[in-house]
């Protein structure tokens, strides 16, 4: 397995796994998601077989506001990651992490943080294997001070 940046914001194989990821996200706003991605900085890579098929990605980021559950900043933030599912449990999300932390120390972070919604277990399964601890549980609000 080697690890590869996407070669634009056009890549169709990052787009095919962020939208295994985030299917309730439409291909244009993932498009625009991915070119923001790569404007802002973000760390980015997929994990690529010896026969070039992309088989998972990760995409972090580097944030100075408060990240929840830290004591530092900046923070490296762990926005996405994905493994196709016949490849799971081989090492390759462990190998998209570790890449990050590399990244992450270069970059003059302390903390790795993420999250994950409160009913995905099988998220936070993977969260632990991969050495993360549950810092807090939160759920957000909001109320809209104008109609529409």
């Amino acid at each position: 397995m080697q690890l590869a940046a996407p070669n634009s914001p056009a890549d169709r194989a990052w787009l095919a796994l962020r939208l295994a990821l985030w299917p309730d996200v439409a291909e244009a706003a993932q498009l625009s998601g991915m070119a923001d991605a790569l404007v802002r900085g973000h760390y980015v890579r997929l994990a690529v077989t010896p026969g070039g098929s992309a088989v998972g990605f990760v995409e972090a980021s580097k944030r100075v506001d408060y990240v929840n559950g830290t004591n530092s900043s900046p923070v490296a933030f762990l926005e996405g990651l994905y493994v196709v599912p016949s490849y799971r449990r081989q090492g390759v999300a462990r190998a998209l992490v570790e890449s990050v932390m590399t990244w992450a120390l270069a970059a003059g972070c302390r903390e790795l943080a993420s999250d994950s919604l409160l009913d995905n277990t099988a998220a936070h399964a993977v969260h632990r294997a991969l050495g993360f601890e549950e810092t807090e549980r939160v759920v957000y609000f909001r109320r809209a001070l104008q109609d529409g």
